[in-house]
């Protein structure tokens, strides 16, 4: 079986950032039966240290180190708080704000393993989020996560009522269709079923920034094909 190989967005000795596609995991599950980028990664560089995860649905920017020291470093500052990490997604819905921060403690959820949610008794979790684009039925959001808690934007999304378009565990799972944005849609004679415009969960790590070892570094992902394609038929048929 050929691998794909993993899209470096930037590398020096110390680590290696990655445009992470969706529904490639970060990290070797328990079971150990699917590809993950950190598989393919030391097939390339040898060994590497996780820094950080992205859900497996999620795609974007991820980082990973290439030494034990670079590994202390770099974790240091996402535990310090000292990275700014900035996600775009499509959410359902029109938002009433057009910024806002949600701070909602997160927890495991008691009775669904692999599921977050917001509670009282959960960890401290903040993000901010900011309007970009407002379209009839969806909005394109901007994020900054002050915390790393587990599928953090997606629950505080979820506890505002606005869900983000494709999450199946905190969402409708719905998709995007091209015949929810068009009146008058009509399917090609070539097709039984109509294929969705985008077949995933709408989120993106878009960008990280930093001082490592007293360097400013600022690194950016861009949007893979189906999120550009998405917005562009949003834009041209929700335009608000």
């Amino acid at each position: 079986m050929v691998l794909p190989k993993p899209e470096i967005i930037f590398s020096n000795d110390d680590f290696i950032a990655v445009n992470k596609p969706s529904g490639l995991l970060s990290i070797p599950d328990r079971l150990g039966q699917e590809v993950s980028l950190k598989v393919l990664l030391e097939a390339q560089y040898g060994k590497v240290y996780t820094v950080h995860r992205l859900d497996k649905d999620t795609s974007g920017l991820i980082l990973f180190a290439l030494n034990e020291q670079a590994h202390k470093l770099l974790s240091a500052l996402f535990e310090g708080r000292e990275m700014n990490k900035q996600y775009l997604g499509l959410v359902n819905g029109r938002l009433m704000n057009s910024s806002g921060s949600i701070d909602a403690p997160i927890m495991e959820h008691p009775a669904q393993n692999g599921t977050m949610v917001t509670h009282q008794k959960g960890k401290p979790s903040l993000t901010d989020y900011t309007l970009v684009e407002q379209f009839a039925q969806y909005a394109w959001v901007q994020f900054r996560i002050h915390t790393g808690r587990t599928h953090q934007i997606r629950v505080h999304m979820k506890h505002i009522g606005h869900s983000i378009v494709g999450d199946v565990l905190y969402g409708d799972g719905k998709l995007l269709y091209l015949s929810q944005l068009k009146k008058n849609f009509k399917l090609s004679k070539k097709e039984l079923d109509e294929r969705p415009i985008l077949g995933r969960l709408a989120l993106h790590a878009f960008s990280i920034s930093f001082t490592y070892k007293d360097q400013p570094i600022e690194l950016e992902a861009a949007l893979p094909k189906d999120l550009h394609a998405s917005l562009q038929q949003l834009r041209k048929l929700q335009r608000k």
